[in-house]
């Protein structure tokens, strides 16, 4: 081998799916390192239009792309921290160094960063600045966006040019997983039907005179030890735990919005005024991708309860089931946990 400029690059990204930009990229880096470290995105989440694919497929899909150079490559997962830019920033710099270790190197490693700086998505490349950044042109290729549209409408009558640009703009095995993730996969049948609500909600307010920014509350409601959280009823998200919430009424206050989806979806007894006496904390969250169906901003309330036999709830309204569950399980249920609400749980109850 000739000699590497660097012993890793690092490439971050989420790879959904893995396409043929990618690979060029990851061509281009294998060319000035020993080996490339990926860091796989929006790890440890569940299936959503924007995240369909696991963090092992996605491993599969960049290792069969780049199977003669398998033994070069370490993949390793990557969580997101919405509201906290500095953690992030820091599980990278760790899960870098675990990488390193692990393979055998050590603290002289020469380390550098590969990604192509093409818009302000871009950002996180120049908030490594111990690492020299190799930026990389854009590659002519459809965005994993496109592709993502493409595979979900693939079942349509008139999809044969999709599947065709598909074909055309990702590795042979990465377009051969998809074909079976397609054809074989009840997830996909969930995402399509995911897709197609997020499709018409977006239409409807296609004709607004400007892009609507929706308001929401969620409640953090905290008894004993456990967290009371519901099971979505419909798309998008069916299936998913969340915290019980909804939009806001034209003439409800943040609070009196907040504690009436918390009563129409949990059927919790518990008094308002004992309620509104138990409140710990409020935050907005306002993450701009934190949700699918567009611009939406919520703000949650913490209402706290230390002790005591845990209140009666049930399913109601938009949730199909209601349950209290222990703090320590929830910060656990990722890949179950519809939208940003695990980084709203983290925010108030710790582990962030």
């Amino acid at each position: 081998m000739a000699t590497q400029q660097y012993d890793y690059l690092v490439f971050i990204g989420r790879f959904e799916p893995f396409h043929n930009g990618h690979a060029a990229v990851a061509r281009h880096a294998l060319g000035k390192a020993a080996k490339v470290i990926f860091l796989v995105g929006s790890a440890d989440t569940p299936r959503t239009v924007k995240n369909p694919f696991t963090v092992a497929e996605r491993a599969v899909m960049i290792q069969a792309a780049l199977a003669d150079s398998a033994e070069r490559l370490i993949v390793r997962p990557l969580r997101d921290h919405l509201y906290n830019e500095s953690q992030w920033i820091a599980n990278v710099q760790r899960s870098v160094a675990e990488a390193v270790r692990a393979d055998g190197g050590n603290a002289q490693a020469r380390i550098g960063l590969i990604g192509m700086d093409k818009d302000a998505s871009s950002y996180y490349l120049r908030e490594f600045p111990q690492w020299p950044l190799v930026d990389v042109n854009h590659t002519a290729t459809l965005s994993a966006t496109e592709l993502r549209k493409f595979l979900f409408e693939a079942n349509q009558i008139d999809s044969h040019g999709g599947l065709m640009l598909i074909r055309a703009n990702v590795p042979a095995p990465v377009f051969d997983m998809l074909e079976a993730f397609r054809k074989s996969s009840p997830a996909f049948k969930q995402l399509v039907a995911e897709y197609q609500f997020i499709e018409q909600y977006r239409a409807a307010w296609a004709d607004a005179p400007y892009a609507p920014t929706f308001v929401t509350t969620d409640a953090v409601v905290v008894h004993s030890g456990h967290v009371l959280l519901v099971r979505r009823r419909a798309e998008p998200g069916r299936g998913l735990w969340a915290l019980p919430g909804g939009f806001v009424g034209q003439h409800e206050t943040l609070l009196d919005a907040c504690l009436r989806e918390l009563r129409e979806e949990t059927r919790l007894k518990v008094p308002l005024a004992v309620l509104k006496g138990s409140i710990k904390g409020e935050r907005v969250f306002d993450h701009p991708d934190r949700s699918a169906r567009g611009r939406t901003i919520t703000h949650a309330f913490h209402f706290d309860f230390p002790a005591g036999e845990l209140p009666q709830v049930r399913g109601g309204d938009d949730a199909d089931k209601a349950r209290w569950i222990a703090v320590s399980e929830a910060l656990e249920m990722s890949p179950q946990l519809f939208e940003d609400h695990l980084h709203i749980l983290e925010y108030f109850l710790g582990r962030g």
